[in-house]
């Protein structure tokens, strides 16, 4: 049994580094320092750009509010790492569950918060690890119906004061 272990950890440690993920874990800001977080959770430098908010809904204490579809990252591995599009719920369940990631999430998201909310109590949330344990959060104000107007409406009103500023001006001689 010993030898067969033996040569499986072998033919592991054969594989190639651009084949293996990397599990790199590192701060990538998005608008303002500790707001993303990294992690190389695939080959060849791909992974997730975690979105890092915070909830300051009740007085007094900051604390995560947790994004689940996460940005795909690209050239994780490199100088130059960027994000795009999005990655599966499924990924970001794999990287929560990871003990090296959630250090990193508390330790950024606390730093946020202070920075957003310096005189509040810092208060760690787990992260949801499965599809049951999200909590959709709604957002009143932005779905008031007069926030924003459907695109047509907003369209027929265009041409409506365009075509009143046209034959306002009277015929071109």
């Amino acid at each position: 049994m010993l030898p067969l272990a033996l040569a499986g950890l072998l033919l592991a440690g054969c594989v190639p580094a651009h084949r293996r993920a990397s599990w790199a874990i590192y701060p990538l800001q998005r608008v303002q320092p500790h707001d993303g977080l990294a992690v190389v959770s695939q080959p060849d430098g791909y992974g997730l750009h975690l979105w890092l908010e915070t909830d300051t809904s009740q007085r007094g204490t900051c604390r995560p509010r947790w994004l689940v579809d996460p940005a795909r990252l690209f050239n994780g591995n490199g100088t130059a790492p960027f994000s795009s599009g999005v990655a599966s719920r499924a990924e970001f369940f794999e990287a929560v569950g990871r003990a090296d990631v959630r250090r990193a999430l508390r330790r950024e998201l606390e730093a946020l918060c202070r920075a957003r909310a310096p005189r509040s109590r810092w208060q760690w949330l787990e992260p949801p690890r499965r599809a049951a344990e999200v909590r959709v959060e709604r957002f009143p104000l932005l779905e008031e119906p007069d926030l924003l107007a459907p695109a047509a409406e907003v369209r027929e009103q265009e041409e409506a004061l365009l075509r009143g500023a046209d034959g306002a001006a009277g015929p071109q001689p």
